[in-house]
Formats: C-alpha cells, structure tokens, sequence
C-alpha cells in the first residue's frame, strides 16, 4: 500500500504535529483547486452503497465520520468527504482565540498505533471558525461543530462561553457537540458533575434556535457509579453522546510510556470506548443516540462499536496510521460484514451485541 510504504514513513520522519499541519495545509490547497475534490475521490474510490441511515433526525450517507480534532480550525469542509465520510465533527471551536499548550504537545506510539495529546484547543476561535464555514458553503455530508472552553474561562462563566459559542456557530453545523471531557485543559472534565453540566446544557438551549441536536461528549474513565445521573441528565437535557474522549488512564501501554502527559487515542483505546457504549446503551435502553469513537481502524472495529450501541462511529487515530484510503477500505470491508450477518441496514446492527460486551 502505497501510503503505509512510502508516505507515512516520509510523514513520521517530521514532527508529529508539523507533519499533521503539512496534511491539513495540502487537503485545503487541493479543495480550493476546481475539480480537486472530484479527483480525490475519483483516485480513493466511492464509498460503497448501501450503508445510509438516520441519526438525530439527519440523514448520513454512510455511519463513518471523522473526529474532532483532526480539522480544529474548520478549514476543510469541503474537502474532506471526498475521502467517503459519511458525516464530519469539526473543532474543538473556542469562543476566543487561543495558542493552546506549550509545544511539543503531540506524540505517536507506532508500537501501539497511538497518540498522545495535550493540545489544549489551540485554534482562531468561533468568528474565524463561522466566516470559514460560511465560505465554504454546503457541505455535501452532514457537519457537527465540537465546541470546547477557553483556557482563562472560569467554571462560573463556563455556561455563559459555550453559550456565546454556540450563537456564533448556529447557523454553521447541523449537530453540535459539547466538549466537557477533554483531559489536557485544566478542570474541564470537572464540567461532567452532574450540577455543573445541567447549568451548560440549559444555557445552551436557549440559545439553540431553532433547536439542532446538542451532544454531550465523555470521558472513557468515568466510573460506574457516576453514569446513571450523568446519562439521565444528558436524556433531560440533550439529544446524545459522544462515547467515547482520548483516555488519561495508562493501564494498556507499556510501563516505560506511563508517564508520558496528554490524552491516550487509537488502538489501546478501543475496548474501554466499546465497553462505556454498551454501558450508555444497556443504561438508557438504547434511546439516547451514541456516536461511537476510540480505536476506530477496521470495520470490524466499525461492526463492534454499532453492535455496542452506537447509531454513528468516528475515526482520528486510525487515519494518521492508515492513510486517506482508509474510510473507503473500511466501508467496502463494513458491507460485507452486514450482508454476512443477514443485516439490510445500519439501524438494525446497532445494540445488538450489548449485552455481550464488557
């Protein structure tokens, strides 16, 4: 295969986060050129048919999006479903621009086909984020804005920030999510107390006019114990979750890599973001909408997490090791596995393994 030969060993030569910047800088160049995004899926291939479904109301071509944080500062909309997306989350967005943290602040695990963050949201923040969007126009898959919280914002102004967040990038996105989980800013993920969130959730509504799906995202170290309120409050309050954040838990990597600092993302992640999905679904009886995400490189990791309870699944981590090809190889692989199983649609394999994952 010509990127996992050639390109991703030129690519991890260079500093993992100026080889990513390099990617994104040449994906926006070709979708300025006319025609660029045409000849991109022309030479990666269509996404295979067959695998369309209904989620929060909207309609996804296929239920294999990107992550957040591969395209933070919205620059790649209409670009990127040439690569066979079904949907796209783009940001972390910031109400106010910001550097994010001291570099170096990206780190792989080519051993463990891993990454390692503490970015912090660098980014232009939301007024460059809604004019880069409005230029870009309709996309052609279904677009979620991830927003998160500026690093001097404190946690009493934290509903009055995403709120103003979200005013400013309503008109931009069809879903929207909120980022309470992000380990590399400081007592964010203390914004998933169950008191604190309600305050965030209910700010937001009243500015979500007319309403789009509002989506919490978690962290996969929450404890048993925390979720049944958690998920009460989110079914009271939103209408779904992003299952699951990059992980500060260290259990599956080597002893020598334990104290490496940032969120943990790709394949050592995998069975914990599968194993919170079937907890949220067997919790909440299957009605709370699930986007799957952590680990994502095959469609048997795709088959897992629908069967866990996700309705929609994303991919970050398994791009950077697998290249632009990957979404197309994983759909055609992810057809098969739902003819194989007797399936004619997403929708039917979503919760049926459940009950069996641990």
């Amino acid at each position: 295969m010509l990127y996992e030969r050639l390109i991703r060993p030129l690519l991890f030569r260079m500093d993992a986060e100026k080889a990513h910047e390099r990617a994104v800088r040449e994906l926006e160049v070709l979708g300025r050129v006319p025609g660029g995004p045409a000849v991109l899926a022309a030479l990666l291939g269509r996404p295979e048919p067959g695998l369309e479904t209904k989620v929060l109301g909207l309609d996804f071509p296929n239920p294999l999006g990107l992550a957040a944080g591969f395209d933070k500062d919205c620059r790649l909309s209409g670009v990127l479903p040439a690569l066979g997306f079904g949907f796209l989350e783009l940001g972390s967005v910031t109400l106010r621009p910001q550097p994010g943290n001291p570099k170096p602040r990206l780190q792989r695990l080519p051993l463990e086909r891993a990454l390692i963050n503490r970015m912090g949201f660098p980014g232009a923040g939301a007024q460059a984020a809604a004019r880069r969007l409005a230029a870009a126009g309709h996309c052609a898959v279904p677009v979620g804005l991830n927003i998160g919280l500026n690093a001097d914002c404190t946690k009493a102004k934290a509903p009055e920030e995403y709120a103003l967040c979200l005013r400013l990038l309503h008109p931009c996105a069809d879903y929207f999510v909120v980022n309470v989980s992000c380990p590399n800013m400081t007592g964010l993920r203390d914004l998933q107390e169950r008191l604190q969130l309600e305050r965030i959730l209910t700010a937001l509504a009243a500015v979500n006019s007319p309403h789009k799906p509002l989506l919490v995202k978690i962290a996969p170290d929450l404890a048993d114990a925390q979720l049944p309120a958690l998920l009460g409050l989110i079914m009271r309050h939103a209408d779904g979750v992003v299952a699951t954040n990059t992980t500060t838990s260290r259990s599956a990597l080597r002893p020598e890599l334990g104290d490496i600092q940032g969120g943990l993302s790709g394949r050592p992640l995998r069975r914990a973001a599968t194993t919170m999905i079937a907890k949220i679904y067997r919790l909440t009886d299957g009605r709370l909408p699930i986007i799957g995400v952590g680990g994502v490189e095959t469609a048997g990791d795709v088959w897992e997490k629908l069967r866990a309870g996700a309705s929609l699944v994303q991919i970050y981590t398994g791009l950077v090791y697998g290249g632009p090809g990957s979404v197309v190889r994983i759909l055609k692989e992810l057809r098969s596995l739902l003819s194989a199983g007797g399936f004619t649609t997403v929708a039917a394999v979503v919760g049926t393994g459940a009950q069996e994952a641990v």
